[in-house]
């Protein structure tokens, strides 16, 4: 559940403003701000089951986003490629190689 969650987070960060506000409102309620359903649904005035249907489609349309976009999984790759670096450059002496074919493979991402 954790990893689902966090996960939704970060698409929202990424996609946040490809939704509407009411939709931006729930999810950040919801997944940023640790309200129950229920809380939303008062907030609201609508029922739990509305809300868990919009926070539903939502998380379809941010994983649809994301297989067309692919933000979060370029961002995955180059935060990798960045610790590769890192840990590439602490070596001594550093080995130019890597270093070099990491650079490249963070130019082909985009």
């Amino acid at each position: 559940m954790l990893a689902k969650t966090t996960r939704v987070n970060f698409l929202f960060d990424f996609y946040q403003m490809l939704l509407t506000a009411k939709q931006r409102s729930y999810m950040s309620l919801y997944y940023l701000d640790d309200y129950s359903l229920g809380e939303i649904a008062d907030e609201y005035d609508v029922s739990r089951q509305a809300v868990y249907d919009n926070i539903r489609r939502t998380e379809a349309m941010l994983e649809e986003y994301e297989s067309k976009l692919l933000l979060f999984e370029k961002f995955q790759k180059r935060a990798k490629m960045i610790d590769q670096l890192r840990d590439a450059a602490g070596d001594k002496p550093a080995d130019t190689s890597t270093l070099l074919s990491i650079v490249d493979s963070l130019e082909k991402l985009e």
